[in-house]
């Protein structure tokens, strides 16, 4: 069979972004440097960055189209190439040596968003990354409390340089954290206005010593706000989390967030979806589950939603208990917790890996 530039385009029409719902020919993702040598057929994908998530997916993707299109004798394997788009204008990274930003996200308060991030924070560390832990709720820091360090007080780095100084972040169970929280009085309300708060996270963001990171996971709070908009603006990320319940109410919140990020003024990709409180499993009865928000919501909706389930965090006591005390449930992997937040972890490390 002779091939042909129009075949391989035809085939790679077939080919859907998992969350832009639309073939990548029409996106403007297969760039114009088909080549036919033989039976060696050979192209290149156009990504806008360079840890996409979906670069692998889409590559397979591609590979199997090519396939089942021009049949098994073509030559795809190891011949499709990745580019990255050229931006308009160049930017200076804001945190060159942090190879991972990660926002994770709720479309609602309640969901237990500030406890999986603490977790998934605890689980990537005791995998041996480097984690850096920003909690961007201005209004309503949790991170403190939930390591225990409502006490601590950053100071400057000693890599400051002149004319610059850079805070210190805290440091605890390997992960370095940066709070409103450590700055303000924890018994008074931060009553700002939008441009103080954004301010705020802003300087966060820019001006800490994180060091070399493998993950800064940011702990956004609910809702879509300015904080969602500054943390975008400021901070070029590989994608969100978003959790949820399986309650219909708190899933229908869930699409919400996902499309914010989805947004084209946005783009940002879903790295995946976490179902929190999936089961209740009481301490006595450890093989009982107990569906009291529901059954299987998020993975429904995982699936409606074309992105990954990342894991389903069962509801136990030790996980509450845990978070007054400041110790995560995700430090002791013997636990039901300690292991679910352990394989959220290693999801997030497959799904993001480069």
């Amino acid at each position: 069979m002779a091939f042909y530039p129009k075949l391989v385009t035809d085939a790679l029409r077939t080919v859907i972004h998992p969350e832009k719902k639309t073939d990548i020919v029409t996106l403007g993702m297969v760039e114009d440097d088909i080549r036919i040598s033989g039976n060696r057929v050979s192209f290149s994908l156009l990504f806008d960055r360079p840890n996409d998530p979906l670069v692998a997916t889409i590559k397979q993707m591609c590979a199997d189209a090519i396939k089942r299109d021009l049949g098994p004798e073509v030559e795809i394997d190891g011949n499709i190439f990745i580019k990255i788009r050229q931006r308009e204008q160049a930017q200076v990274p804001v945190l060159p040596n942090v190879k991972n930003v990660i926002a994770v996200a709720s479309g609602k308060g309640g969901v237990g968003k500030s406890t999986v991030t603490a977790n998934l924070a605890v689980a990537l560390a005791n995998a041996g990354c480097k984690v850096g832990l920003l909690d961007a709720d201005i209004f309503g820091p949790s991170i403190p409390i939930m390591f225990g360090t409502e006490s601590a007080r950053p100071c400057l780095s000693p890599n400051s340089a002149a004319g610059r100084d850079l805070i210190a972040p805290v440091e605890k169970y390997g992960v370095r954290m940066l709070s409103i929280g450590y700055f303000v009085n924890p018994d008074e309300a931060v009553i700002w206005r939008g441009g103080m708060a954004t301010n705020a996270l802003r300087q966060l963001i820019t001006e800490a010593d994180w060091s070399e990171l493998d993950y800064l996971l940011i702990d956004m709070p609910p809702g879509t706000s300015d904080i969602h908009i500054t943390t975008v603006n400021t901070i070029d990320l590989t994608g969100a989390i978003i959790v949820s319940t399986p309650q219909r109410v708190a899933l229908a919140d869930a699409v919400k967030g996902i499309d914010m990020f989805r947004n084209e003024k946005v783009n940002v990709p879903i790295i995946g979806i976490v179902e929190n409180m999936a089961w209740f499993t009481p301490r006595e009865l450890p093989e009982n589950k107990y569906f009291i928000f529901g059954e299987g919501g998020a993975k429904r909706l995982s699936e409606e939603m074309g992105v990954p389930l990342l894991a389903q965090i069962p509801i136990v006591q030790g996980i509450r208990e845990n978070g007054d005390k400041g110790t995560p449930a995700a430090l002791d992997e013997n636990t039901m917790t300690g292991q679910a937040f352990a394989q959220l972890a290693q999801n997030v490390i497959e799904h993001t890996r480069k």
